[in-house]
């Protein structure tokens, strides 16, 4: 019964999980594009806004950026490079570590003002709370696992997640071996970070796919306001080039 779970867990729910983001991600654009958004809730109360907006999006951009390139390339890669084992543990620890805290700090500071604040519990959906809930356990968990880490400064537990991300590439079957005897914590935080894959179409979280870079090559002018121009109405609109 333990392999099966371990197999199920971390050898057919990973493909579960992306299959339903990618596709449920196209799906959600094509059915209704106006609803891709994060739906801030800013112009509510801005206090506590800032600082945990931006030491939370710091801080998970950090964090996603060094699991994907530490999980996901190949382990030759970094041994040709002469990155040994021990040092990308500590890097990562180091710099995952801080930038957790980051992210730890701002999403408790959301998830607060979403919760104790009046008027913007009673605007935001089950979805908007549990998504918030869901990204905090997930963070805590990250940060606790840097106790466990600690044991491990060799980096052969880091070589274990390695060898486990690049046979679910590789279509492995025997992937979810490589992670069978990690601690429970480590588990988990897989488990809940490919959880919060499978619900991002359904959510707020699909903004993550979004990317102004549009912006910058629309066509056409953008019309804008005067505060002070002769002959023209106060407040009148008035066209200036603004072309990407």
């Amino acid at each position: 019964m333990t392999d099966f779970i371990n197999q199920l867990a971390f050898g057919w729910y990973p493909y579960l999980a992306v299959t339903v983001l990618v596709v449920g991600s196209i799906l959600r654009f094509d059915a209704n594009p106006y609803s891709w958004r994060s739906q801030s809730s800013q112009f509510l109360r801005r206090k506590q806004m800032a600082w945990g907006s931006n030491l939370f999006h710091l801080g998970i951009l950090v964090l996603l950026g060094g699991h994907f390139v530490g999980m996901l390339t190949p382990i030759g890669v970094f041994d040709a490079a002469g990155i040994s084992h021990g040092f990308k543990q500590t890097a990562a620890m180091v710099v995952g570590g801080i930038a957790g805290v980051a992210a730890w700090i701002g999403c408790s500071l959301l998830l607060h003002r979403r919760l104790f604040d009046k008027r913007i519990r009673m605007s935001s959906s089950f979805g908007d709370i549990m998504v918030l809930v869901l990204l905090w356990v997930q963070i805590t968990l990250g940060v606790l696992t840097t106790y466990w880490t600690l044991d491990h400064l060799d980096g052969s537990e880091m070589v274990k997640f390695m060898s486990w991300a690049n046979g679910i590439l590789r279509l492995d079957p025997g992937a979810p071996d490589n992670i069978k005897d990690v601690a429970m914590i480590y588990k988990l935080h897989i488990v809940l970070g490919l959880t919060l894959f499978l619900v991002t179409p359904f959510t707020r979280l699909v903004h993550v796919w979004s990317a102004p870079i549009w912006f910058l090559m629309r066509p056409g002018y953008q019309i804008v306001r005067s505060r002070k121009r002769r002959g023209v109405p106060a407040g009148a609109p008035v066209a200036k080039d603004f072309r990407g």
